[in-house]
């Protein structure tokens, strides 16, 4: 963009209560500008980083963590300075400039629960996000990240689709302890970027057609979109739903109340357990699954078992949400790091296809999808939310 004044002078802008961000207001030439955007996606053992050129991609990395280092913090939040350190490393060997971004773009994460589309990082986001209100993840450093760097380099800050995004339906939200309600955490960023290439590539409206969403990598998460909302699936950051390469899922109430009060954890351990260390590292000692394949046809049939188990339970969750759907749904698309596997996908459609036809989009599209959400914001061409810190749902009322 190069007049990076102009872009600071449009932030602040943005924190006004009556300015809903840069659409309509700004010159009909800024709608044309060029912008060089910085996507910032941390995860639980790495932190993913891009540079666009609006929609063109300059660079792609994947800034690896040393998990024996991460194990040093006793938080998400105390991770904050590291990962920045290691990503100004990565760009400082790639020779990116800082100073060069126009639009600082990061996955949001820890806030309550908001409707999608994006958001410009302000005080009150970063509160949330400081805290984990939703629950300590790596995705909160998302936010933080990108707003040191543009305080310190100038541009613009957003968050896009956070994985905090809740558009549930309220009978879903419902649990059997009267204290207790479901609430939505899933990856939203490529759950939303997925359903909108599907049906931009079949000529559809994605506010018009329904679809069951399959993101299977590293974490999992399943969910039924009605007409342009994901109307409910499994909370990943609170441990709903099937195992994954590394995390427990849902399990047995009462034995796992057991195991919380055996005095053999502590509390940390126990989260660590769950949403770290468990599902196929729990069972197999690793995440991998071309090892885990690869064990599998050298002949391993616990390997097997556990496995088949993992693609079991997605399954079971694809016909949870076949039933919210009431069985009127376009495609069952799978996507994600998962979905690359020749094994992980004929084992699905044996369970599924009967639902509806099975759509493979193989990988992530998360990084092009917040420089995507960015862009389209920062040319006026979608208004940006404003993070108010009320969540978009907080009761059943009267009971």
């Amino acid at each position: 963009m190069g007049d990076k004044t102009d872009a600071v002078c449009t932030a602040s802008a943005m924190s006004g209560a009556d300015t809903l961000g840069p659409g309509g207001a700004r010159r009909e030439a800024d709608r044309a500008a060029s912008f060089r955007i910085l996507v910032i996606n941390p995860g639980s053992t790495s932190t993913k980083i891009a540079v666009f050129e609006d929609g063109a991609e300059l660079l792609a990395k994947t800034v690896r963590h040393d998990t024996e280092e991460l194990r040093w913090f006793l938080d998400v939040q105390d991770q904050l300075g590291y990962r920045k350190e290691a990503i100004e490393r990565e760009l400082t060997a790639e020779g990116i400039d800082l100073a060069g971004i126009d639009i600082f773009v990061g996955r949001g994460g820890g806030l309550v629960s908001v409707q999608s589309g994006a958001y410009p990082v302000t005080e009150r986001l970063l509160a949330d996000a400081r805290t984990g209100m939703a629950g300590q993840h790596p995705a909160q450093l998302g936010s933080q990240i990108c707003d040191l760097y543009a305080r310190e380099y100038g541009g613009l800050a957003y968050i896009v689709n956070a994985p905090d995004v809740d558009e549930y339906d309220e009978i879903s939200r419902v649990s059997g302890l009267s204290d207790i309600y479901r609430q939505c955490h899933i990856h939203t960023l490529n759950h939303k970027e997925i359903a909108l290439r599907y049906c931009h590539a079949n000529g559809i409206e994605y506010h018009r057609t329904n679809l069951i969403i399959c993101h299977i990598g590293g974490g999992i998460s399943v969910a039924a979109h009605r007409q342009g909302r994901m109307v409910d699936g499994n909370d990943i950051i609170r441990g709903e739903g099937p195992m994954t390469p590394t995390r427990a899922g849902s399990l047995p109430t009462l034995d796992l109340l057991k195991l919380c009060y055996s005095g053999r954890f502590t509390e940390k351990e126990m989260k660590d357990r769950l949403s770290r260390e468990g599902g196929l590292i729990d069972h197999l000692g690793t995440a991998d699954a071309t090892e885990i394949e690869a064990r599998i046809a050298r002949g391993d049939t616990y390997a097997q078992l556990v496995y088949d188990a993992m693609i079991y339970q997605i399954a079971k969750s694809v016909g949870s949400c076949a039933v919210t759907l009431r069985g009127e749904l376009r495609a069952i698309i799978l996507t994600g790091g998962l979905a690359n596997s020749d094994y992980v996908i004929e084992a699905l459609r044996g369970f599924v296809d009967w639902i509806a036809p099975v759509v493979v989009m193989a990988g992530e599209f998360e990084m092009e999808a917040l420089a995507a959400g960015a862009l389209r914001v920062a040319r006026g061409q979608e208004e940006v939310n404003i993070y108010t810190g009320i969540p978009v749902w907080s009761g059943f009322g009267e009971q």
